[in-house]
């Protein structure tokens, strides 16, 4: 037990320092307001995490710190002049409904960021997807002005993205304040997936979903441009890494974590390909729920039948060795 907390702990460590450098980009393009949300958010899901824990009538552990990770999650995914109050409802939703009500740290069933944007969506859906351009700095009280779509947006209405590739690795365009940085991304997911931090299944499974699809069935004449913006725009990169792929939530076994994310990252790329549905992993991820469940299920049903398995043998084994010794 003392192995398996020390190892949660770690995994969070992981999370959180690629978060805070994503973070850190985002104070670069948008000033401190993306710093205020982000510590609005992780102050909330504390407080949050705390009383829920303490109506349950159990103790706040450093465990239990896992719970500011999902609301950075969530902050990155925000435009930076998000409402501080509806960004604190919506971390109180992620953690107290998404998370403690079905089931809590142990026995989670939902991403609580992605349960939590899922709820901004449905609620405040206007002000999510407006963003300010980059480099635009809003201060921490001021009224947002000059607002646009993302260019998640604008591609999957007109097929056209205005930004060089250089842009495009760094971030320098329109959408949620950390999850456009293709660079810090990529490096991310290799980092998280060679510590073992995200299930490396569930990351390669949405990541070939998705760019199968957008080779097979293009969204623009050029099959390389399709792939490319398929899997850079809409958070597919960020939410494959942050949410599809979190440890808690995806199959143990890469095997079928492969297919949990390529579930996902196909019916994404319809949805964002036939209904310009834009972020449509996210809601997808939450959707296919049953799936990580179903998939968990008979992981535990295989485990069992090993053990019960290796048990029979051992004590066939047991019974030959005694049976020769009684022969001697």
């Amino acid at each position: 037990m003392l192995k398996k907390a020390r190892k949660e702990r770690l995994i969070w460590l992981d999370i959180m320092l690629t978060l805070l450098t994503l973070e850190l980009m985002s104070y670069f393009y948008y000033g401190m307001r993306s710093v205020v949300l982000a510590g609005v958010c992780v102050a909330v899901s504390a407080v949050a995490e705390f009383i829920s824990l303490r109506i349950m009538n159990r103790k706040f552990t450093a465990d239990d710190l896992t719970c500011t990770s999902d609301a950075l999650i969530l902050a990155l995914m925000m435009p930076v002049v998000m409402d501080y109050k509806v960004a604190a409802l919506a971390v109180l939703f992620a953690i107290i409904v998404a998370k403690n009500v079905f089931g809590g740290r142990i026995n989670m069933i939902f991403s609580p960021a992605a349960a939590g944007y899922v709820f901004l969506l449905t609620s405040w859906g206007r002000q999510l997807l407006q963003y300010t351009e980059p480099y635009t700095k809003t201060g921490i009280f001021d009224h947002p002005t000059s607002l646009v779509k993302s260019a998640s947006y604008v591609f999957n209405t007109t097929r056209v993205f205005s930004h060089t590739d250089f842009e495009l690795l760094l971030g320098n365009f329109s959408g949620p304040s950390g999850s456009v940085s293709v660079l810090l991304l990529c490096v991310a997911a290799v980092v998280l997936m060679f510590r073992r931090s995200i299930s490396a299944g569930a990351f390669i499974g949405t990541v070939f979903g998705t760019g199968f699809f957008a080779v097979v069935t293009p969204v623009l004449s050029s099959r390389a441009a399709s792939l490319k913006y398929s899997l850079v725009l809409n958070m597919v990169l960020f939410s494959a890494i942050y949410i599809v792929s979190d440890v808690r939530i995806a199959p143990k076994r890469n095997y079928y974590a492969f297919f949990y994310g390529l579930f996902i990252g196909v019916i994404s790329y319809v949805l964002v390909a036939t209904g310009v549905k834009e972020n449509a992993i996210i809601i997808v991820s939450v959707l296919f729920t049953p799936i990580a469940l179903g998939f968990k299920n008979l992981e535990k049903k295989i485990e069992l039948a090993e053990k019960e398995h290796a048990e029979t043998v051992a004590a066939e084994n047991a019974n030959g060795e005694g049976a020769a010794v009684h022969g001697q």
